[in-house]
């Protein structure tokens, strides 16, 4: 069965975690599992592969659902700063203070805090955090005064932690604190079947955002989206949607034409498997794959396809009358 966007909650969310596949609905069941008790977990997986929306179908499947939800980009802020934003301040704890704030974790009370890329917390902020953890309070820069927190703590990072503790750029301590439970989110490019429910549900996002006919995608759209690794996983399929939404004319459909060039040749060479030498193939098998896709992003115009390829026109007209070419504009 089809998984649906409003079937995991994640209308408050910048991109949907859905989908259909084996490592999705492994997940998924996983995430169902876990989410009604309060432990730690990390979160690993590729930038852009969807962490945080799995962050955030925790907390909505949560007895803290109702409670807030607090991300904090550890990648972002550093130093005193990112001390007060955690912790918070008081008034005239350092130049600048001129108000006490509550901090991150104190707002979080009763909800739910995420730290996404957890390995670009300092060490000496990680021993702050690991305080917290153990003790349930926290004390705000320039205060003596601690006060009680109720929060969950999930984190996320792309990194290896185990080796981040390994060469003591990771407490060990915190990391065996947070690690009670640690969830993989599979990159894009092993869940093909998600892509084009993830690419609906970004065109319909769109649809809804402008106010807009929904948009379908064409065969050969969808086959050069499933046949892409997405380097960027879902973040970058998020964003080659919305550009051929806002770019494409028609009040119907999306072809290849909308897509930037990446996309149109990323499946060119095949990716070579681990311990595996990688077969190239034939020249001539790369290149119609080339001109076929250069003929569909300029809707069979042989002149912008030339250009596209940087060829000259009647040389590209040789290529393609010698191979009888013929692709699928739609």
């Amino acid at each position: 069965m089809r998984s649906s966007a409003s079937d995991l909650g994640v209308g408050c969310c910048k991109y949907a975690f859905v989908g259909q596949s084996a490592a999705f609905a492994s997940i998924d069941k996983t995430i169902r599992t876990i989410a009604p008790w309060d432990c730690p977990i990390i979160i690993t997986g590729e930038t852009g592969a969807g962490k945080e929306m799995v962050a955030r179908k925790i907390h909505s499947l949560s007895q803290r659902s109702e409670q807030v939800f607090v991300p904090v980009d550890c990648s972002t802020l550093t130093g005193q700063l990112f001390e007060s934003q955690l912790f918070g301040h008081v008034k005239g704890a350092f130049t600048g203070a001129f108000s006490d704030t509550l901090g991150f974790f104190r707002a979080a009370d009763g909800g739910t805090i995420f730290f996404d890329e957890i390995g670009e917390l300092p060490l000496d902020l990680q021993a702050r955090l690991l305080r917290v953890l153990q003790e349930g309070e926290i004390t705000p820069l320039g205060s003596t005064k601690a006060f009680p927190v109720d929060v969950r703590v999930l984190c996320a990072t792309s990194c290896d932690l185990r080796e981040m503790v390994r060469n003591d750029k990771f407490r060990a301590d915190l990391y065996y604190r947070l690690n009670v439970v640690n969830l993989e989110v599979s990159p894009l490019r092993d869940r093909k079947k998600d892509i084009v429910i993830l690419a609906e549900y970004f065109l319909d996002k769109q649809a809804k955002l402008y106010d807009k006919p929904a948009k379908k995608l064409t065969p050969s759209a969808i086959k050069i989206l499933t046949d892409y690794d997405w380097p960027g996983n879902v973040r970058e399929l998020a964003n080659v949607i919305e550009r051929a939404y806002v770019l494409s004319q028609s009040e119907e459909e999306i072809g290849p034409s909308m897509f930037p060039t990446e996309i149109l040749v990323g499946d060119i060479l095949p990716e070579r498997g681990q311990g595996q030498e990688q077969e190239f193939p034939a020249m001539d098998e790369v290149n119609k794959k080339l001109v076929i896709r250069a003929l569909q992003a300029t809707n069979g115009h042989k002149m912008a396809a030339a250009k596209l390829l940087k060829i000259d026109y009647g040389k590209l007209s040789r290529f393609i009358k010698k191979h009888n070419l013929c692709p699928d504009y739609r």
